[in-house]
């Protein structure tokens, strides 16, 4: 998978891939969320898809149901530390399916690249640009 990474203006910084954009911006006139912002709400979706899908298996509603996520700063270094996600039940969801909801958002993808994290390797590269046409 390959992204585009632009900067449309002021504070923006855009990730471009296949026919999606993800718009980020930086406050205090933020049009967007902020590229952290965006991250954390990567790791909480990714849960919700799981979570979803093994309702859909099973043919279980999802009404009612959300992820409550939850943030904790390590003092020291001022990173997060420490993430819980409380899967929100209603009273009716069955309780013998409660234990493998569970099971089903831990297999998120973002959360594994957590538990193996990729190597980073940040370079420039000269590009030739087109020449803009003169009048």
């Amino acid at each position: 998978m390959e992204m585009i990474i632009d900067f449309p203006g002021g504070a923006r910084v855009d990730a471009h891939f296949g026919q999606f954009t993800v718009k980020t911006d930086q406050p205090p006139e933020a049009s967007a969320p902020t590229p952290f912002a965006t991250f954390l709400a990567s790791i909480g979706t990714c849960a919700g898809i799981y979570v979803l899908g093994f309702c859909k298996q099973r043919g279980l509603s999802t009404n009612g149901i959300r992820i409550r996520q939850r943030m904790h700063s390590n003092p020291f270094t001022g990173l997060v530390g420490k993430i819980d996600l409380e899967i929100q039940v209603p009273d009716d969801f069955p309780e013998k399916y409660r234990p493998a909801l569970v099971r089903s958002a831990e297999q998120c993808a973002v959360k594994k690249h957590f538990e193996n994290p990729p190597e980073f390797n940040v370079y420039t590269e000269v590009v030739n640009q087109p020449v803009e046409a003169q009048d």
